[in-house]
C-alpha cells in the first residue's frame, strides 16, 4: 500500500477497504490466543484453510485466525459471522460440517455452548453467559480481525482516532481530553494518566519518550497478553497520540521475550503502520514524527518494575532505582519517560473518538471505563473478561465464572498475582474499582482475579506466592533480598507443624520492614498477601501452629 499523506487518504482508504467487502458474507473466525493455541488450535485453523480450498469456496467465506476471544477454557474457540455464531472445542473433523453450515446459513447445534444444568443451548455471542455481561470496548474487535493485516484495524475503525488528534486537536487539547476523561492507570496503582503524561511533558528537556509496558510477569495474569496479541495496532495508536500528546517523538513497547505469537503480530503491526506512514517523519501531514521500537525482558519478573524496564532499554542489568527518582522527569538515560501499561494505551483511542464525556458514564464513581480481568483458578469458566468498573465481583466469580466447579463453595479471591492481596468470598459483594478495593486491603492490582475454593490452603499459598518472589528478587536491597527469605523459611515451618507461638509476630513485622526498606515494588508489595492472609484468615495460622505444637509435646 502507498504511504498516506493526509487524513484525508487515510479515509479515502478505509473506504476502500470496506467498499471491497460484504458485510453479509459469511466469516469464521478462528481463535488463535495462548489458551487455544494450547487446545491446538492451529490444527483447526489449518483444516479450515484446507477445507475452504477443497471446496473452492474461498470467494463465498472469509477466513481469519484472530487473537482471543476470551473464553479460555472452552477452546479451541470458533466465531462464525455475521451473526455471531460460537462454537466451542471445535476439532479439524468438524471443520467441513462448520463450513457447510456457514453457507447455508444454519447453526451446528453439536457445538454451541449448552448450560451445564438446564441444558439450554446459547448460539449467538451475545447469548453466552461469558460474554454477555461483559462490556467488551476493547476485546470485542479482537474476533473480528486479523492482528497480521492492519487492512483488518483500519475496517473496525482503526487510526481514526489519530488522524482526529493530529488534524482537529492540539496536544495540549488530547492531554486535557485524556485528564477529563480520568482514565486511571491500569497497571496497578490506579493513577490518573492524564497526570502522569503532564509531569513527563512539562518536564525540562525538549527530548521525551513514552512506554508501553507489556511486561505482564505477575502469575495469573494474561489479559495484556491477549490485547497485545490480538489487536496490537490499537495499543499502537495510543501511543502515537500518546507521544503527540506530551511532545515524544520516541516510543518503546517492552514486552516479554518468551512469546513469539506476540512478538511476530506487535513486528507486523509496527513494520505496517511505518509503511503507511502511519509511524516515521511527518505523520498524516502534520508535521509530527514518532518512531517506535521494540524491545524484550531478560526474562526476571522485576523487569516489569518502571525503573527497572526502563534500563534494561538503555542495555542496562533491569535493577530498580530509589523512588525518589520519578521516571516521569528522569527515565530512560535520564529524560522524561511516560510508561503506562498496555490496557491504559489501548483505552486512549477510545477516549479521543468518543470523548472524555462517553467514557465517564461508564463505570463507578472515580473509577471509570471498563476493566479487562484475568479471571482463572477454581472456576468454571476462565478467561480474559471485560467489565465495567464497579462490576460486583459475583458477577464476575458467578455470572460470567460460572463459580467453582462441581458445585463446590468459593472460600477466597485474590487479585494482583504475586504481589496481590486475598479477601474473604463474604466480601463478594464489593465492586470491581480502584478505591473500594484499596480499603478492602485488596487492591485490583492489574487485574489478575484468582478464585480459590474450600479446600485452599491459604498458608501453603502465602508460602507459594512468596516462595516465587524470593527467586525473582533481583537482591540489591537487603529488606527484600532477606526478609522475604526470612518469612519464607517461617511459614515454611509452620506448614511443616514446627510454627511456634510468636511466629505471626515476626511475621508481621518482617512485613512492615520489607514495604518500609526495599528499594522498588517488588520487595515493598512481596508481604501484601501474607499481611491479607493474617488481616482476614488468621485463624488459620493459629491453628496450625497450635496443631503443630500438639503434635511435638505428644511426641515427647
Amino acid at each position: 500500500m502507498p504511504r498516506i499523506q493526509t487524513t484525508a487518504e487515510l479515509e479515502a482508504l478505509r473506504a476502500e477497504i470496506l467498499a471491497a467487502r460484504d458485510p453479509a458474507k459469511p466469516c469464521i473466525a478462528v481463535c488463535g490466543g495462548a489458551a487455544c493455541d494450547g487446545l491446538d488450535s492451529a490444527a483447526v485453523a489449518t483444516a479450515f484453510a484446507a477445507e475452504i480450498a477443497k471446496q473452492g469456496v474461498a470467494a463465498k467465506v472469509d477466513f481469519r485466525v484472530t487473537g482471543c476471544h476470551g473464553y479460555c477454557n472452552k477452546g479451541p474457540n470458533v466465531l462464525v459471522g455475521p451473526d455471531d455464531v460460537c462454537y466451542f472445542e471445535v476439532k479439524p473433523d468438524d471443520v467441513p460440517e462448520v463450513v457447510e453450515s456457514a453457507l447455508k446459513g444454519v447453526v451446528v447445534d453439536r457445538l454451541v455452548y449448552r448450560d451445564p444444568a438446564s441444558g439450554e443451548k446459547a448460539v449467538h455471542l451475545s447469548e453466552v453467559p461469558f460474554y454477555k455481561h461483559q462490556m467488551r470496548i476493547l476485546t470485542g474487535d479482537i474476533p473480528r480481525i486479523d492482528p497480521t493485516r492492519i487492512e483488518d484495524y483500519l475496517a473496525v475503525g482503526g487510526y481514526s482516532a489519530l488522524a482526529k488528534a493530529l488534524s482537529q486537536m492540539s496536544s495540549d487539547q488530547v492531554l486535557q481530553e485524556v485528564k477529563k476523561a480520568n482514565l486511571r492507570g491500569r497497571g496497578g496503582g490506579g493513577f490518573p494518566a492524564g497526570l502522569k503524561w503532564e509531569t513527563t511533558k512539562n518536564a525540562p528537556g525538549k527530548t521525551k519518550y513514552v512506554i508501553v509496558n507489556g511486561h505482564e510477569g505477575e502469575s495469573a495474569a494474561f489479559m495484556d497478553r491477549a490485547m497485545l496479541t490480538g489487536n496490537p495496532h490499537k495499543v499502537l495508536e495510543g501511543l502515537i497520540i500518546g507521544g503527540y500528546a506530551i511532545g515524544a517523538q520516541q516510543g518503546y513497547i517492552y514486552t516479554r521475550h518468551d512469546s513469539p505469537s506476540m512478538a511476530r503480530h506487535i513486528t507486523a503491526a509496527l513494520e505496517q503502520a511505518q509503511e503507511l506512514g502511519l509511524l516515521g517523519e511527518n505523520i498524516l501531514g502534520s508535521g509530527f514524527d514518532f518512531e517506535v521500537e521494540l524491545h524484550f525482558d531478560v526474562g526476571i519478573f522485576v523487569s516489569g518494575e518502571s525503573s527497572a524496564l526502563m534500563r534494561s532499554i538503555e542495555g542496562n542489568a533491569p535493577e530498580p532505582r530509589p523512588k525518589y527518582i520519578r521516571t516521569s522527569v528522569s527515565g530512560i538515560w535520564d529524560k522524561p519517560s511516560n510508561l503506562n501499561n498496555v490496557e491504559t494505551w489501548a483505552n486512549v483511542p477510545e477516549i479521543i473518538n468518543r470523548g472524555a464525556d462517553w467514557f465517564t458514564s461508564i463505570g463507578s464513581e472515580k473509577s471509570k471505563g471498563t476493566k479487562l480481568v484475568s479471571l482463572s483458578g477454581h472456576v468454571v469458566n476462565s478467561g480474559v473478561v471485560e467489565v465495567p468498573m464497579g462490576t460486583p465481583l459475583r458477577t464476575i466469580v458467578f455470572d460470567i465464572g460460572g463459580g467453582v466447579p462441581d458445585g463446590g463453595a468459593p472460600k477466597a479471591i485474590h487479585f494482583g498475582g504475586a504481589m496481590g492481596r486475598s479477601i474473604p468470598i463474604s466480601m463478594i459483594d464489593a465492586p470491581l474499582d480502584f478505591d473500594g478495593m484499596s480499603k478492602l486491603g485488596a487492591p485490583i492490582g492489574a487485574g489478575g482475579l484468582l478464585v480459590m475454593d474450600e479446600n485452599t490452603d491459604m498458608i501453603e499459598m502465602a508460602r507459594y506466592l512468596l516462595d516465587f518472589l524470593v527467586k525473582e528478587s533481583c537482591g540489591k536491597c537487603t529488606p527484600c533480598r532477606e526478609g522475604m527469605y526470612q518469612m519464607l523459611k517461617i511459614l515454611s515451618n509452620i506448614i511443616e507443624g514446627k510454627g511456634r507461638k510468636f511466629d505471626l509476630e515476626r511475621l508481621a513485622e518482617l512485613t512492615e520492614v520489607t514495604s518500609l526498606g526495599s528499594l522498588c515494588a517488588l520487595g515493598k508489595t512481596s508481604s501484601d498477601p501474607l499481611k491479607s492472609m493474617l488481616r482476614y484468615f488468621k485463624p488459620e495460622f493459629e491453628a496450625r501452629i497450635a496443631a503443630g505444637s500438639a503434635a511435638g509435646s505428644e511426641a515427647k
